[in-house]
């Protein structure tokens, strides 16, 4: 079991199955993404579908939400711009 999850962060291309243990993501979510074209992704054969690793990791990571002191700190520069000095 610990090789395979060594196996998977050094994997440049996964599969299906690895991409979701890699991502924690169920079978159906990921088959909806791929399907909606969501996801980045690859079909040599048309059939089978591969995974970059890095990819899936960008993928993953898109989105970002700011925590409650970054918004702070948007707030207090916007105020401060906005004041004559």
């Amino acid at each position: 079991i610990i090789a395979d999850k060594v196996a998977l962060n050094t994997k440049e291309v996964l599969t299906f199955e690895e991409a979701c243990t890699y991502t924690g993501l169920s079978k159906s979510s990921l088959y909806k993404h791929t399907m909606n074209a969501t996801v980045p992704c690859y079909r040599p054969t048309g059939k089978l579908v591969y995974f970059n690793r890095q990819e899936l990791i960008d993928w993953l990571l898109q989105n970002r939400c700011a925590t409650d002191a970054e918004i702070a700190d948007k707030a207090q520069h916007y105020c401060r711009k906005g004041v004559a000095v």
